[in-house]
């Protein structure tokens, strides 16, 4: 998903590939301030479910959140919605079925929070997948990625998933997200390598589309580019706000 960023200590991502590939057992998560197990997310060391009712990433079929913002002069719109459905990834002889969200992300030119007519003012369409574990752990399997100019897709940068060599499934979002948990949203070494830190919970926070209580503020870093950003989640809502977007309708 787009600007999903932050910081991980600890190794590199070959290794943390490697250490999953021969882990015995899950790993639980640890406590606050410290990295979060990418075996949370193990194919081998999990169960997975279409349910995805995480707290503040539910993933509910049919549920749509439109957000709009200003980037570099540009109003930008952005949709997201939750298709009804799958896509399978194959870990050895286990299949994972994973939830299909697509991202749809345009040029709103004339501000009115609707896609406008024409594929000349689209900017990147992407469907991502996402699963959730046994103990309310979202578990992110990739993306594919349309980017666009003038209409025409002229690129695919981004794109990943976790069944390809070397790659594994990222932590998208804790069952109980505190304050200082840090973990890697994104196992595709040199492609998609985003990280995440939750580092405040418990803010009310308005925007145009209501005023949410006890939101989470994730802090995201990409470390393929040095580029960061901030969102915040609400509870039994999901993304409120993504950089510069915030949630306008749902």
């Amino acid at each position: 998903m787009r600007r999903k960023r932050t910081l991980m200590a600890g190794m590199t991502l070959v290794g943390v590939v490697a250490s999953l590939m021969f882990t015995a057992s899950p790993a639980a998560a640890q406590t606050a301030t410290t990295d979060l197990d990418l075996s949370l997310c193990a194919p081998r060391q999990n169960t997975f479910s279409l349910n995805i009712d995480n707290t503040y990433f539910p993933l509910i079929v049919g549920q749509q959140w439109l957000y709009q913002g200003t980037e570099q002069g540009q109003t930008i719109g952005l949709q997201i919605t939750v298709l009804d459905e799958t896509e399978n990834f194959y870990s050895g002889r286990r299949t994972v079925t994973t939830r299909v969200v697509e991202e749809l992300e345009w040029e709103d030119a004339n501000a009115n929070g609707l896609v406008d007519d024409g594929p000349e003012s689209l900017i990147e369409i992407s469907r991502n997948f996402y699963a959730q574990t046994q103990d309310g752990t979202v578990c992110y399997f990739g993306e594919e990625v349309d980017i666009y100019e003038g209409g025409v897709v002229v690129s695919h940068e981004g794109a990943w998933r976790a069944d390809d060599h070397r790659n594994a499934p990222g932590i998208f979002m804790p069952a109980d997200p505190q304050p200082g948990m840090t973990y890697q949203q994104e196992v595709a070494p040199g492609i998609a390598e985003d990280q995440a830190t939750v580092i405040r919970r418990g803010r009310t926070v308005t925007v145009p589309a209501g005023t949410f209580a006890d939101t989470i503020t994730v802090r995201d870093f990409n470390p393929l580019d040095g580029s960061r950003g901030t969102k915040i989640y609400a509870p039994h809502v999901g993304l409120i706000v993504d950089g510069p977007l915030d949630l306008i309708d749902y």
